[in-house]
């Protein structure tokens, strides 16, 4: 009689709380980051900062901003559930007001005082090329002020990258000192991740697009080609956080995060390119997250 195949040890999944925006139509905020997390096979805790009924994007929308006061109170009914000791993470995307990025902070503070393994993602959400900075002026010294000193991970645009440092970015060299100079002003005691999105520089090729891992033990670069998507579409930069925050998580590998994090957003856009669709195919796109159709290797540059 053949032996029952031994079954692997029941591994419990890693749970992260996301704090952004929601939308009923299309995908940005906690709509681009809590699907593919879920299909990376995180549990994902959702705190909505906003409900709207799309991207302001169009010009138009609906909808409501939640108080800030309201992430404390949700906070607290997962505290009370007794679980926030296991939160493996916290991620964060657009913060609307000075009381969100306020509140923000306290959650990761207390998300570590319950584990202090914890690790804070932050999505440095304030602008980009061609928009400019579409949040409210205040915000990008209040993000850089509280924020960023509760970091671990940092995931800034090419653009926000800039406006953080005042630095001009246009080499690789710039780059790299700028991701560096962001390093120093994150949470001391964490791994000190800067991962710089949407990279354009004038010493790559012209058709490609890049993203830049830096850490204490180097520097890694990761690049695909870059897709005519006219207008760039949104919910972008919050998929490929979550994605490579969730990575990260999982293998604690900075080069195959970026890696598969980037083959995925890849794998999404194309679809989205080919389809001609205004916002990001992320469920028709899913099986992208888990297995990449396409893999770009992440290249250590330094």
């Amino acid at each position: 009689m053949t032996s029952p195949t031994p079954q692997p040890p029941h591994v419990p999944p890693l749970n992260v709380l996301s704090i952004q925006s929601w939308v009923s139509f299309g995908h940005v905020g906690n709509a681009a980051a809590v699907f593919p997390l879920q299909r990376l096979g995180i549990e994902v805790w959702a705190i909505h900062t906003v409900q709207f009924s799309n991207h302001t994007g169009y010009g138009a929308w609906t909808g409501a901003v939640f108080p800030p006061e309201q992430i404390a109170e949700l906070v607290d009914g997962i505290e009370a559930r007794g679980v926030l000791g296991g939160c493996a993470g916290v991620l964060s995307g657009y913060m609307g007001s000075g009381g969100t990025v306020a509140a923000v902070v306290e959650a990761v503070r207390r998300v570590r005082g319950a584990n202090p393994a914890a690790l804070y993602c932050c999505d440095p959400v304030m602008g980009d090329v061609g928009r400019g900075v579409f949040v409210r002026p205040e915000l990008p010294d209040l993000i850089a002020a509280q924020a960023l000193g509760a970091a671990d991970i940092l995931t800034p645009n090419q653009f926000e990258l800039e406006l953080l440092t005042g630095r001009t970015v246009r080499t690789l060299n710039d780059a790299l000192e700028a991701a560096s100079e962001l390093r120093g002003r994150l949470y001391a005691a964490g791994p000190r991740i800067v991962v710089v999105t949407s990279l354009v520089r004038q010493d790559a090729p012209a058709d490609q697009i890049e993203t830049l891992v830096v850490t204490d033990d180097g520097a890694w670069l990761c690049r695909t080609p870059l897709l005519p998507l006219d207008p760039p579409r949104n919910g972008t930069g919050d998929a490929i956080a979550a994605l490579f925050f969730g990575h990260y998580l999982q293998t604690r590998d900075v080069s195959a995060a970026l890696s598969l994090s980037m083959s995925a957003l890849y794998g999404l856009l194309k679809l989205t390119h080919e389809q001609n669709s205004r916002e990001i195919m992320l469920v028709a796109a899913q099986e992208e997250f888990a297995r990449p159709s396409q893999v770009y290797e992440a290249s250590k540059i330094a």
